[in-house]
């Protein structure tokens, strides 16, 4: 019979070997793991977890508080990037979601009622899906550019938002409101319960539907999809009123805790974190195959990085700096070019060695 070297231990330890170096989370994944190993040997009490009045506090748990906002931007902008195209306004949409909610609980006569809590969300959220319609419809319908179309909104939205509060910023007493950035629900951060749930709904709708798949034809060839019978222009409208909404829903996470609405700083550059997070979750920005999963650890990833500009008393201007310094060492880990010399065998490797007969 015949078999071959891939068969013996050193093969499957090779091919398991190039499996993992293969995999797109695991240089982003590292950089998690050494970055927070860094943070608690600087800072001894980093890993810790403690549980107060049956909450958790700790700075992993602020750090998992953190990743929320990311986490939200980033799945509306990885499934608008799986279609091929781009949101630059999402960080003007959470100004302007946060603007209405707030100013809206400013003239309420009772800003804490339930009713009127509800109400102030559902125009924040209503504002940010109406928003990203606008965007689809300058994609979908009159064809513009993703990058031109929705870099107008990130230019208008921020007036927009300035007229809504008049200028001015916004403050407002509302514990219900402000539980939604900084409350708990099981001991767990409210923004957490949040962010998880938003993910686990939105990996419901594309992995289990037709809407990934649909998303993934449309960003590898739109015309193909169209010809195959995909309704690419009504699914790319689908997904920018998602990531509007999404980013309406992070802006009001946001800024909950400080029940403040400042239109000129809300939301400023978190279309670059949420692009960002993107990249770092192993999607490519040309648009086709997206990885939901990995934006988990992109989220997280750009949280420690934040958190360790303070822990290693860094200048806070040096911080995005810091992020593009780990940003390209991943990026350039994860090339195509590194990953092919460690899918290649080196020569006289044991796995590189021609398969030999054995008698039967």
């Amino acid at each position: 019979m015949t078999t071959s070297a891939t068969h013996s231990p050193g093969g499957r330890a090779g091919s398991l070997w190039r499996e993992v170096t293969q995999h797109g989370l695991l240089w982003p994944s590292v950089a998690l793991v050494v970055l927070l190993l860094a943070c608690g040997v600087k800072s001894p009490g980093f890993l810790d977890v403690t549980l107060r009045d049956d909450h958790l506090y700790g700075q992993l748990v602020d750090l998992l508080r953190n990743s929320a906002t990311p986490l939200l931007l980033a799945l509306g902008m990885c499934l608008v990037i799986a279609t091929g195209g781009i949101d630059l306004s999402v960080g003007a949409v959470m100004a302007m979601s946060l603007a209405v909610s707030l100013t809206y609980l400013d003239g309420a006569a009772d800003p804490s009622s339930p009713v009127t809590v509800a109400t102030a969300l559902a125009l924040g959220l209503g504002l940010g899906a109406v928003a990203g319609a606008f965007n689809g419809f300058m994609v979908a319908a009159l064809g513009i550019q993703p990058f031109i179309a929705t870099m107008i909104l990130m230019v208008a939205g921020r007036g927009i938002a300035m007229l809504i509060t008049e200028g001015q910023i916004t403050t407002v007493t509302s514990p219900p409101f402000k539980s939604l950035g900084s409350g708990f629900v099981l001991g767990i951060p409210t923004p957490v319960v949040i962010a998880v749930a938003v993910f686990v709904l939105v990996t419901l709708a594309v992995r289990r539907t037709a809407l990934g798949m649909f998303l993934e034809s449309i960003g590898i060839n739109r015309e193909a999809s169209r010809l195959a019978g995909v309704k690419a222009r009504s699914t790319t409208w689908t997904v920018y009123v998602i990531a509007g909404l999404l980013a309406g829903l992070a802006g009001i996470v946001y800024g909950a805790p400080t029940m403040a609405a400042d239109a000129n700083n809300i939301g400023l550059l978190k279309e670059l974190d949420a692009i960002m997070v993107v990249v770092l979750g192993g999607t490519r920005l040309d648009g086709g195959r997206f990885h939901l999963g990995g934006l988990v650890v992109g989220a997280l990833l750009l949280s420690a990085l934040e958190r360790a500009v303070i822990i290693f008393e860094l200048p806070s201007q040096t911080t995005p700096l810091f992020k593009a310094v780990v940003l390209i060492a991943v990026c350039v880990a994860a090339s195509p070019y590194l990953r092919g010399r460690l899918r290649t065998p080196r020569p006289g490797a044991r796995g590189a060695q021609r398969p030999v007969e054995v008698a039967a």
